[in-house]
């Protein structure tokens, strides 16, 4: 193994897919990770081991399996060795491994940061990132590793230069990405107890416009909705920040038994403004999650033979289905419009629709619609066609048709059934090593170099 191919797994999931490592380490086949993390070199599966190994107590067992990926010097991979001796009671060896190869910020000292916390040596820790708070990821690792250590007071010291130049003009300040000390100083002070103190400064803050590209408005209204204040929510709802409010405004009264408040809000909004579709898909979001599928698709129905956007039916569909509705959400994709079909049937509704019927018990309809079509009009047919013969429990079928397949996707669908069936070691030997994979997504972006 070596750093370059261990990095493009982490990029882009390669190897063996994290979702398929952990249905593996459901079915119990532990023996089957450890094996490809030694044979392939296999990221997700030597941390899905170390992970089950250490929450076992096997800890010698774990640094085994994770050794040889430390040996690379990839910075992960160290952090997570560095986590497994330190667990095993090897303090000083995980310090050792974890200890930055050179000066300077980056992920090896904030890991390294992290380390000295797990050893109890919070105070080193911090001096040990104090001298590069001018970088953001040293300050959010600044408050995270110091949650509940008793270094509140200290935390907020070190990051007053910092939030004070900010504050004076956040366009000009020396340093250009302090934008999020704001939320880190509001984090610090809510931890601490000091919640009044944080809303007030954030809030200050978010009224003058000192905040940079990212989330400091998102952070504020999050930071009132947690601790109830309704009326401060509701002032910024209505306001420029409306539609980052609006959603935890109206999350907030749902929370405190307000549903009917709410939903009167939202169709003052939708009656009261200009361009109502962000409303409108709150709405039915809101009469969903009420229970209520019936009035949430008529509230923005009227939007769904839109040829191009605003159209909340793809929306409305899924979210019908993921609240257990896929009838009422298949029963959507008929007697849409000429106008409609033309411009996206081929491209996502049919797709959807065959999804749809699968999720409802209706495999062998959308199988029937499928064979009907000519084969170059339906994207990924065999393996659509094998994902609904599967779900018609027709598994051998669907197992024949996929070994036939080419490709990562075929072969990751493949393995998940086979997974299904107690056969681990199979479905992790169908899954093309990473030089494989490799060449796979360098085809696929027809470049000679990957450019990833």
């Amino acid at each position: 193994m070596d750093i370059d191919d261990l990095e493009w797994q982490k990029d882009w999931h390669g190897g063996v897919p994290p979702r398929l490592v952990e249905e593996i380490l459901e079915h119990g086949c532990l023996d089957v990770l450890v094996e490809a993390a030694r044979e392939r070199g296999d990221w997700f599966c030597a941390e899905g081991a170390v992970r089950r190994l250490c929450a076992a107590g096997e800890f010698a067992h774990a640094w085994a399996v994770i050794e040889p990926f430390t040996a690379t010097g990839w910075q992960p991979a160290v952090r997570t060795g560095a986590d497994v001796l330190l667990r095993w009671g090897r303090v000083e060896q995980a310090l050792e491994l974890a200890h930055p190869p050179g000066p300077g910020p980056g992920d090896a000292l904030t890991d390294y940061a992290e380390v000295l916390v797990g050893a109890g040596r919070v105070d080193d820790a911090i001096a040990a990132l104090a001298p590069h708070l001018s970088e953001r990821r040293v300050r959010q690792a600044l408050v995270r590793i110091t949650d509940g250590q008793g270094r509140d007071d200290r935390v907020l010291e070190l990051l007053a230069p910092a939030t004070d130049e900010f504050r004076r003009d956040p366009h000009q300040c020396r340093v250009p990405d302090l934008w999020d000390v704001l939320t880190a100083r509001a984090t610090v002070l809510e931890r601490s107890g000091r919640v009044d103190e944080a809303i007030s400064l954030l809030g200050a803050d978010v009224a003058a416009g000192r905040y940079g590209p990212r989330n400091t408005v998102e952070f504020h209204v999050e930071l009132l909705a947690r601790h109830g204040r309704i009326e401060e929510l509701r002032e910024l709802a209505t306001g420029a920040h409306g539609p980052t409010a609006v959603g935890p405004y109206i999350a907030a009264l749902e929370d405190r038994g307000r549903a009917a408040d709410a939903e009167v809000y939202l169709r003052g909004l939708i009656d009261s403004d200009a361009y109502p579709i962000p409303y409108e898909n709150a709405l039915m979001e809101f009469l969903i999650r009420q229970g209520r599928p019936d009035e949430a698709v008529r509230a923005v129905a009227h939007t769904f033979d839109e040829p191009h956007e605003p159209n909340l039916l793809q929306a409305t569909m899924l979210l019908l289905a993921e609240h257990g509705h896929p009838d009422k959400a298949l029963e959507l994709t008929e007697g849409r419009s000429a106008a409609f079909l033309e411009e996206n049937e081929r491209y996502w509704l049919r797709s959807n629709r065959w999804w749809l019927m699968g999720e409802a018990g209706r495999s062998r309809e959308a199988l029937a619609e499928i064979e009907a079509l000519p084969p170059d009009e339906v994207d990924d047919r065999e393996v659509t066609i094998a994902w609904l013969l599967a779900r018609d429990d027709r598994t051998e079928e669907a197992v024949a048709r996929l070994r036939r397949c080419p490709g990562r996707r075929a072969a990751t669908d493949l393995a998940r059934l086979l997974v299904r069936q107690g056969r681990c070691a199979e479905a992790v030997a169908v899954i093309p090593d990473v030089s494989t994979q490799r060449a796979e997504k360098r085809r696929l972006l027809g470049k000679g170099e990957e450019g990833e």
